[in-house]
């Protein structure tokens, strides 16, 4: 396939036109007159996680609480691994943030007086189908702001370690898109599809995260050398059985606990209940013979009853369509509960890039926000929100001095050579999904995926570090007939990256800190004596590198010095 190269030029490149993406650049064209361009793969207007909607903003100072009792509770369920600087940071921001989306349309539940309807400490209900659309038409009111849709980004362009613009190609046309910037914002999201699904064969795609979120982000910035953060702390969700939908509606919204077989509560045998307890308690409870396990719903009133149905066409429809074709809902029978594959998203957990209190990197002029950041977890869509304006704030800040700068054509042509070389290859051994249920499979069997309970060993992960590599060398003879193809090519490439680094951070950390999540069968119990520190690695020369940093308190200002 020939391309053509467009070339351009912008102070501000979004890669990614999520939650983050679009409110880093509504924050950057409210405060200034600064050109922003946001490449995004798909359609901004159904794009990332709020693509289908969601039905509460779990991240919220509600009645009672403050910005520092977030980040006790956000250090508890994380067990002290987190950023205190970065979630206060966040917590600080959220109910400004949450107001500005009910500006910008949102329906927000209300009581009688007026106030949002809350459906826990720290959640607010919402009719939230439309979030994203909402978001998207904020964007395009600004003549300042440019989107690229249907544009995937491939990798950053970097010179002297320092984010001078990105590289992509278009979905739709044969156009391959140099794009030069002052100042990048990665808005990119986690990863899903890194292990087997629960759900394979024809409904693999039906799983918690969004199954178009590869790790592109991570991949780009593992490849160019920046740190990373804590890919040990996976997120694995606890969600109702086959539709994969959020167990928190039903949990919070009715005040439903766990129950196994035999109709017991089970969570707090298991620990304190924490978000990776009550994940835990339930696999415990299956590999003992007391399962299924179940949300106890059964004899809920009519009305909670109808609350849940609407609940879940907000956000997964899919549920509420299971209780309808089969002619049932939650107050005739429990519903039952399983775990996910695992996957690695900043929002929930710690994973993503190492930044400082700006959101910077550890690469200079590149941002990340988001999903993509790590450190933080427990933001959701307004902590997402919230990273998206202190990045754009940071870069109103500093912008005035920046200039852009460009690589030569010869660079630029190794670069387009290298995106367009998969249509040159001859006919490959493997298919694309070939390579990449053998990536899943390796993964669930040998790097706690799962089969093996969420468990794994060394001498398992030493395999799955093995055959990931071999999977690295045969993704690239894969073969390209069209850029839909090439896409898929390149997003399996980067999910190979991410398994890469994350199966070291899961040998690196040689304690269980967080069951399930990182459950390593050589050191099965918490060491806080040694393990109470930030994993950190850097990708140089093929091998990933190890930094062991302290852990940063809530009133620190943390900024890269090394």
């Amino acid at each position: 396939m020939k391309f053509d190269i467009q070339s351009i030029d912008t102070d501000v490149l979004i890669i990614g036109g999520g939650t983050a993406g679009c409110f880093s650049a509504l924050t950057l064209a409210e405060n200034s007159n600064l050109k922003v361009v946001i490449a995004e793969k798909a359609n901004i207007k159904r794009s990332g996680c709020l693509a289908a909607g969601v039905n509460a903003l779990n991240a919220y100072i509600g009645k009672g609480e403050t910005p520092e009792s977030f980040v006790g509770y956000v250090k508890r369920d994380s067990e002290s691994i987190v950023r205190e600087d970065l979630v206060y940071g966040v917590a600080k921001l959220l109910n400004n943030v949450t107001r500005k989306l009910e500006d910008l349309g949102l329906a927000i539940l209300k009581d009688a007086d007026g106030e949002y309807v809350q459906r826990g400490k720290r959640s607010i209900k919402i009719n939230g189908e439309n979030i994203k659309p909402l978001l998207a038409d904020a964007v395009a009111a600004h003549d300042n702001i440019t989107v690229l849709n249907n544009v995937n980004i491939v990798d950053y362009q970097v010179l002297d370690g320092c984010v001078i613009g990105a590289l992509g190609f278009s979905l739709r046309e044969k156009i391959i898109y140099v794009i030069n910037s002052k100042k990048t914002i990665c808005a990119t999201g986690g990863a899903a599809g890194l292990y087997k699904p629960n759900n394979p064969t024809f409904s693999k795609h039906k799983m918690w995260y969004s199954p178009f979120n590869t790790g592109a982000g991570y991949a780009m910035g593992i490849r160019a050398g920046a740190e990373m953060t804590s890919f040990e702390m996976r997120f694995i969700a606890l969600r109702c059985k086959d539709t994969i939908a959020p167990t928190g509606t039903i949990a919070q919204g009715i005040k439903a606990v766990q129950v196994n077989a035999r109709g017991q509560e089970y969570v707090e045998k298991y620990g304190r209940p924490s978000t990776h307890i009550r994940l835990y308690s339930t696999v415990m409870e299956n590999l003992k013979g007391n399962g299924p396990c179940f949300l106890k719903t059964e004899g809920i009133t009519a009305d909670q009853q109808q609350e849940l149905f609407k609940a879940y066409l907000n956000m997964a429809p899919a549920q509420t369509l299971k209780w309808l074709e089969s002619n049932t809902g939650p107050a005739e029978e429990n519903v039952e509960i399983e775990g996910t594959e695992p996957y690695i998203v900043g929002g929930h957990t710690a994973s993503g890039y190492w930044v400082d209190h700006e959101r910077k990197t550890t690469l200079k002029n590149l941002y990340a926000v988001g999903d993509v950041a790590g450190g933080s977890p427990k933001k959701y869509v307004t902590g997402c929100l919230a990273e998206g304006q202190i990045a754009a704030m940071s870069i109103l800040n500093v912008i005035e001095h920046s200039q852009v700068i460009k690589l030569s054509n010869k660079e630029i042509n190794e670069k387009v050579k290298h995106i367009s070389r998969f249509f040159d290859n001859s006919s490959p051994l493997y298919s694309i999904g070939e390579v990449e249920e053998a990536m899943q499979k390796v993964m669930d069997e040998y790097a706690g995926g799962i089969s093996s309970s969420y468990g794994y060993n060394e001498t398992r992960l030493n395999i799955a570090a093995k055959r990931i590599e071999e999977l690295l060398t045969i993704a690239d003879t894969l073969k390209a007939g069209d850029s839909r193809q090439l896409l898929a090519i390149f997003e399996i490439i980067d999910r190979l990256y991410v398994c890469k680094v994350l199966i070291r951070h899961l040998a690196a950390r040689k304690e269980t800190r967080w069951r399930c999540y990182q459950e390593n069968i050589d050191y099965p119990q918490k060491d806080d004596q040694n393990w109470m520190k930030y994993v950190n690695s850097v990708f140089r020369d093929g091998k990933v590198e190890f930094i062991f940093r302290d852990l940063v308190g809530r009133d620190t200002i943390y900024e890269h010095t090394d």
